[in-house]
């Protein structure tokens, strides 16, 4: 293929609701480029774009894949996506290299869930977008309710630039209001003939080629200022005011098109070389402080923006020259590991078809394969200052266990979970040694249904989904005093070890104690040395030493700590984590021959066991902070859930046209709710946790705990 400079590349990210149509449309665009010969469509499983096996089983894109088509002395570089919100990993992870979006609607439906999804990560990425309104030879093709639902979701920056003269089953004409022609196509789609606006549309015509100057004009105050002079603009200044407007998010064009018959896909094609922008007409992203404008001149940089496994070929790394120009063989230095990098293979990629070139400019899209330790969010440049902010993915919503069915299958269950986090990064994989699981985390119940299938058919691997277990934490809530005695005789050296301790809440500020008084007896505490414990399950553990008069010598006194963290790291009560306890050691006694670190460690661990029991102890839950952007006529219902789900509301607002509550629950009340939420709102709500701090479990809850602790203890 021809070389291509920086301003002659587009770079689009293909977004909308599953089942609107832009894997075909994409194809579509392929096709009308000449990248490839012959259109193929979802049913039969042969687009370019989605040619995994998953992706062709459930005729739906999973992840991103990266297109090309060459028009109009023009690269266009496309990333489509996948529509449903369980895979918004590849619209994150787009946006960051894309420099606008081809958001691609179903005339029979109007805007849909996924759109409104993608809208507002376009909108919090300040991403300009061009709608396709497809499926407009549909029987139910509506085109003035999806124009409508376009304004009311979008708002009145969407701008009509093509509208159908004949929506439905016999669909084939389309008017453009910029060039103020008609498009009529043959049967089958193709090449259209370009005629004059018939007489009974001008006035529509007219109407919104009005509309479309006056939006135009507000991009740019000379284009405003000849609008009003004139009371109209030259085809020159329609088009810069339209780029502008596009470009500052002021003008969303709307356009017309038939996918699956390739009907208004060149005309299309024709705009975005025209007005959508450059790689180097957008703000520059920074590397650190660096600004790094997107110039062939500048330092050669790459941002790896996505990473693959493919059969046969192995790992594959997708790129985009963020500055200079990139020839095969260059040597660059992987900015997060330090690794050295020889790029041997660069490749032009549609898909499942990848083009082998010899260079690539700035601004440009790309992939290569058989690096030693690069992935995605990494940067490789010749400048080892340069390293670009990684991508930010959401935040999981669903969370299971997961364990191979089989023993033997652990470590590759662990090498196969890495590979699918580095494939999605919105997999995430936590080993918990506390709750003695493998929990994996995604963005909902049908995202991990997916990835299990990858484990029984691409890696072989038979696992099985548990329910996950609560990071519960234990407390206590009042003083208390034990001491214990541990006394062992077996011939020889015995054992001896006697501590006696005190233990209370700790909360932040307090000072150290000089007396406790229990059950009338009083304690008077000389505190002689102070250590404060970070436990790395949050809280503190403060262990004071009040030994006085030699009743325990000092050398004993790291082993009586060894022996309360033993407990404190299985918890009394339900085996989970303690947290926020004060220990005081202030007596006891030893043996002259038997005592030894181990009886001192077994005599605190115990002493500490009776006292945390004393100490009215309490289940600490993790409370998460939930938002959830819900439809107002879906509001009643939501509410109900979360009150069902021992929800606190903290507040509502609305938000982009949908009501946002923010409510905090209980995680262990959280389980399958993005599912949940799903059928009580169509799939139009959507929502983000993040963990906010522990709780008191209500009494009844803790009764509950405790008794499945007590069974489970006794099947062990």
């Amino acid at each position: 293929m021809k070389s291509y400079t920086t301003d002659q590349i587009k770079n689009l990210v293909i977004v909308g609701n599953s089942g609107s149509g832009k894997t075909t449309l994409a194809e579509a665009m392929l096709l009308e480029g000449g990248v490839i010969e012959r259109r193929g469509d979802v049913e039969s499983k042969n687009t370019v774009s989605d040619f995994k096996e998953i992706e062709q089983n459930n005729t739906c894109s999973v992840f991103s894949a990266l297109l090309y088509t060459e028009y109009n002395d023009h690269k266009l570089n496309f990333l489509d996506t996948p529509g449903l919100d369980d895979f918004v990993g590849g619209v994150v992870s787009s946006l960051p290299v894309t420099d606008a979006a081809l958001m691609v609607i179903n005339a029979q439906n109007g805007v849909e869930v996924g759109a409104e999804i993608h809208g507002r990560y376009l909108a919090k990425a300040s991403k300009p977008i061009i709608f396709a309104v497809n499926h407009l030879d549909h029987e139910k093709a509506n085109w003035e309710k999806t124009i409508e639902s376009i304004k009311e979701r979008f708002g009145t920056h969407s701008v009509v630039v093509q509208f159908p003269v004949n929506p439905g089953a016999g669909f084939d004409s389309i008017i453009d209001v910029v060039t103020m022609k008609m498009y009529k196509y043959p049967a089958g789609g193709g090449k259209p003939q370009i005629l004059d606006i018939p007489a009974d549309q001008l006035d529509q015509a007219t109407e919104y080629h009005t509309q479309l100057i006056e939006r135009a004009a507000e991009s740019d105050e000379k284009l405003m200022e000849q609008f009003f002079a004139n009371d109209t603009l030259t085809p020159e200044e329609l088009q810069k005011g339209i780029k502008g407007g596009l470009i500052q998010r002021g003008l969303f064009p709307i356009f017309c098109v038939s996918a699956k018959r390739n009907m208004g896909t060149g005309r299309l094609l024709e705009f975005i070389t025209q007005v959508a922008p450059s790689p180097n007409e957008v703000p520059a992203p920074k590397a650190g402080p660096k600004e790094v404008k997107c110039d062939k001149s500048g330092v050669p940089c790459l941002f790896i923006f996505k990473t693959s496994m493919e059969t046969h070929i192995g790992e594959i790394n997708y790129f985009k020259v963020m500055s200079g120009q990139i020839t095969e063989g260059i040597d660059l230095v992987n900015n997060t590991t330090q690794n050295k990098e020889r790029i041997a293979q660069i490749f032009n990629v549609a898909g499942k078809n990848r083009t082998k070139g010899s260079s690539m400019v700035a601004g440009d899209l790309g992939a290569t394969v058989k690096l030693k330790g690069t992935k995605i969010n990494h940067t490789l440049s010749t400048d080892t200052s340069l390293k670009f902010d990684p991508i930010v993915f959401p935040e999981p919503k669903y969370r299971t266990a997961i364990r191979p069915l089989s023993e033997g299958d652990e470590e590759k269950l662990g090498e196969a979970l890495q590979r699918m986090h580095y494939e999605d990064p919105t997999i995430r994989i936590e080993y918990s040694k506390e709750l003695k699981q493998i929990i994996i985390s995604g963005q909902g119940e049908y995202h991990l249904n997916i990835m299990k299938w990858h484990m029984d058919n691409i890696f072989k691997i038979g696992i099985e989904f548990l329910p996950p277990r609560i990071p519960y934490r234990e407390t206590i809530t009042k003083v208390a005093q034990a001491d214990y005695r541990h006394k062992k005789q077996s011939g020889g050296a015995g054992q001896f070890g006697e501590v006696h301790m005190i233990i209370e809440p700790f909360r932040e500020g307090d000072t150290k104690p000089t007396m406790y008084k229990i059950d009338g007896k009083e304690y008077k505490m000389s505190v002689r040395d102070t250590e404060e414990i970070e436990l790395a399950w949050g809280g503190k553990l403060i262990y004071y030493n009040c030994i006085v008069g030699g009743s325990i010598d000092a050398r004993f006194m790291p082993a009586i700590l060894k022996g309360i963290m033993e407990k404190i790291e299985e918890g009394p009560l339900t085996g989970s984590y303690a947290r926020d306890i004060k220990v005081c050691v202030y007596d006891g006694k030893m043996h002259p021959v038997d005592s030894n670190e181990i009886s001192f460690r077994l005599a605190g661990r115990n002493a500490f066991s009776m006292a945390f029991k004393k100490a009215n102890p309490k289940i600490l839950e993790p409370i998460y902070l939930v938002e959830v952007l819900v439809p107002s006529d879906r509001m009643g219902d939501v509410m109900s859930d979360l009150q069902g789900r021992r929800a606190i509301v903290q507040g509502m607002e609305s938000e982009m046209g949908f009501q946002k509550i923010t409510a905090k629950v209980p995680l262990a009340e959280m389980n399958k709710y993005s599912t949940a939420l799903s059928s009580l709102t169509g799939g139009r709500a959507i929502y983000s946790m993040r963990f906010l701090e522990y709780e008191q479990v209500p009494g009844n809850i803790q009764e509950e705990l405790l008794k499945a602790y007590e069974a489970e203890q006794k099947e062990e």
